[in-house]
């Protein structure tokens, strides 16, 4: 790569490309750019708003999912281990436990989400897909009679100016007397 190419700023595309993704969906809908949204990535987005307690899951799974969460747990986890329990942590035991249960359950939550919103794209794809075939089946169709149509229309044409021209007058015969 030239020096020249390695000093210049990023393109505001490859920016945008390279930007986090808004994984919540009311923060999607916010976002200001629904145009330039799939259908159905919509339609989900605004059913998953409009939920209190769907609210609530994609917040806990945004938050669980990032790095924050596992700095947090770092620091609560050193904090309990050395200030309030000394022998081999039974309850830091328990509270683990039980936190997994929870986020596992959050996890199988957001696995279902994904699922049937993948089902839901793939059916939108899928009846977009079929339609446009249609379409296109039809103007194949419609393509192949007009260029027959036009064939048929030059051939006529053709003929119809050749046809004066072929017809010449045949060399009269000597009568015999």
């Amino acid at each position: 790569m030239s020096p020249q190419k390695e000093s210049q700023p990023a393109s505001p595309a490859t920016v945008a490309s390279h930007a986090r993704p808004i994984l919540r969906p009311s923060r999607l809908l916010a976002s200001g750019q629904r145009e330039k949204l799939h259908p159905t990535v919509l339609a989900e987005a605004e059913h998953r708003a409009s939920s209190v307690q769907l609210r609530i899951a994609d917040a806990i799974t945004a938050f669980a999912g990032s790095m924050n969460f596992v700095y947090l747990h770092i620091v609560l986890f050193a904090v309990w281990m050395i200030v309030f329990e000394k022998s081999p942590w039974p309850t830091l035991t328990l509270i683990v436990s039980l936190e997994a249960i929870f986020l596992s359950t959050f996890v199988m939550i957001g696995q279902n989400r994904q699922a049937a919103f993948q089902q839901a794209k793939a059916d939108h794809d899928y009846t977009a897909q079929e339609r446009l075939l249609v379409e296109n089946t039809d103007l194949t169709r419609t393509i192949h009679l007009l260029t027959h149509q036009i064939h048929d229309l030059l051939v006529a044409e053709k003929a119809a100016s050749a046809a004066p021209n072929d017809v010449t007058p045949a060399p009269e015969e000597p009568t015999q007397a």
